[in-house]
C-alpha cells in the first residue's frame, strides 16, 4: 500500500482543482515513466487548467510472463493471451489499493463523477476492472492498447440489470504486436453489447505505443467528460 502512495506523480492543475484523472502505466513501467513518455510524444505535459493528473506506480510483484521476475505490474497474468483465465486474486487486491487513491481524491473534495480512470496497455485493463466492477459512478474510462480476457469477470459484473455505467474511450494500433488489435476490438464489442457507450479509435500502422493524434483526442475527450466548472 505504502509503495503506491510514495510513488505518486501528479500534474497539478494550473487553476482551481475540480476534477482528477488517474492514469495507469503499462507493465514494467512507472508513473514517472509514462508521464515522461506522454510528454515526449505530445511535446508537452498532459495538463489542464482544472484537472489534476495522477500517475501512480504499481508495486513490484513476481510476474509470471517474465518467469516470476519482479516487475511493476498492476496484476499477474498466467500468460499474455486473450483466451486464458484472469489472475483474479491479484486484480482484486490491486482494485482495493487503487480504491484508496480514489477515496483520497473524494476526501479532497472531488466528486466521483469528476474522476476519470484509464491507462495504457495493462493500465487500461486495470482501469476497466476498477471502474466497471467497483466504481461505476466515475465520469468515464479510457484504455489505450488494452484488452480484457475473453471470459473477463468485468463482463459478468456488467450483466446485472439496470445500472448506469461509465463511458469508454478506447484506442488501438492495427500493427500492435503485443496486445493484438483483434483483442482490443473484441473487448470493445463485448462491452458495447453489455450496454457500455464506447468510442473505438483504430490507429493504422501503430505498434504497441502511443502517438500524438491519439493523445490529442484523449485530451479532448477528457475535457468533454470533465468540463471546467464556473
Amino acid at each position: 500500500m505504502a509503495a503506491l502512495q510514495r510513488s505518486l506523480v501528479a500534474a497539478a492543475p494550473a487553476g482551481r482543482h475540480t476534477a482528477s484523472v488517474i492514469f495507469l502505466h503499462g507493465s514494467g513501467d512507472s508513473g514517472p515513466g509514462v508521464r515522461d513518455w506522454i510528454k515526449q510524444v505530445l511535446k508537452k505535459n498532459l495538463s489542464f487548467q482544472h484537472i489534476k493528473v495522477i500517475y501512480p506506480t504499481a508495486p513490484a510483484r513476481p510476474y509470471t510472463p517474465m518467469r516470476g521476475s519482479l516487475s511493476n505490474v498492476w496484476f499477474d497474468r498466467y500468460k499474455i493471451s486473450y483466451d486464458c483465465p484472469e489472475h483474479i486474486e491479484t486484480i482484486d487486491s490491486m482494485c482495493q489499493v487503487l480504491t484508496s487513491l480514489i477515496d483520497d481524491e473524494v476526501k479532497n473534495g472531488i466528486k466521483k463523477n469528476r474522476i476519470l480512470l484509464g491507462g495504457f496497455s495493462m493500465g487500461g485493463g486495470m482501469a476497466m476492472h476498477l471502474a466497471y466492477r467497483y466504481h461505476q459512478d466515475v465520469a468515464g474510462v479510457f484504455a489505450l492498447s488494452s484488452f480484457l480476457n475473453k471470459n473477463s469477470v468485468v463482463y459478468q459484473a456488467l450483466k446485472k440489470e439496470g445500472q448506469e455505467v461509465p463511458e469508454l474511450f478506447q484506442c488501438h494500433g492495427t500493427a500492435d504486436e503485443l496486445v493484438l488489435y483483434s483483442w482490443g476490438e473484441e473487448t470493445n464489442k463485448m462491452l458495447t453489447s453489455l450496454g457500455v457507450t464506447t468510442t473505438f479509435l483504430s490507429l493504422p500502422n501503430l505498434y504497441h505505443e502511443m502517438n500524438k493524434s491519439e493523445l490529442e483526442k484523449l485530451q479532448e475527450w477528457i475535457l468533454k467528460k470533465l468540463p471546467e466548472q464556473c
